[in-house]
C-alpha cells in the first residue's frame, strides 16, 4: 500500500510540473498579426496589402532568421496564391512584398526552413 502511494504521489508531482512548464510563454500577437505554435518556436503572420511577414520566437523572444527561407500558401476561396518570403536586411522577419489579398477568411499554409533546421509547416486563418 505505502508503495503504491508513493508511486502515486512521485506520478503526480512530475506529471504535473510537465504541465505546467509547457505553456508559460507569451502567445500573444507582438505586430498585430496571428500566431501559430511550432514544435520549436511561435510564428506570428502579419498580412498587409503590399507586404506579408513572418515574424518567429522562440518562448517569446524573437528570433533572428538570417538564413531561413519561407513559402506562404494563401486560399481566398477559390483563388490560390504562393509568396516567397526572405530575411530581411536586419535579420528579425522574413518578408515578401507585392499585392496581396487577406481578408476574412483567408486561410494560409507556411513551410518555414530555419538555417540548418529541417521544414516547419504552420497554418493560419484570418478571422
Amino acid at each position: 500500500m505505502k508503495i503504491t502511494a508513493l508511486f502515486l504521489a512521485t506520478a503526480i508531482t512530475f506529471g504535473s510540473s510537465s504541465v505546467f512548464a509547457a505553456g508559460n510563454h507569451d502567445h500573444s500577437p507582438k505586430h498585430g498579426g496571428i500566431i501559430a505554435e511550432g514544435k520549436s518556436f511561435d510564428v506570428e503572420f502579419v498580412g498587409k496589402p503590399d507586404s506579408l511577414a513572418l515574424h518567429v520566437s522562440d518562448h517569446g523572444k524573437p528570433m533572428l532568421v538570417k538564413g531561413a527561407t519561407a513559402k506562404i500558401t494563401m486560399l481566398n476561396g477559390t483563388t490560390k496564391t504562393e509568396a516567397e518570403l526572405k530575411p530581411t536586411d536586419d535579420g528579425r522577419k522574413l518578408e515578401a512584398k507585392g499585392a496581396f489579398t487577406v481578408t476574412k477568411g483567408t486561410k494560409l499554409i507556411s513551410v518555414i526552413t530555419l538555417a540548418g533546421k529541417s521544414p516547419t509547416t504552420l497554418r493560419f486563418e484570418v478571422k
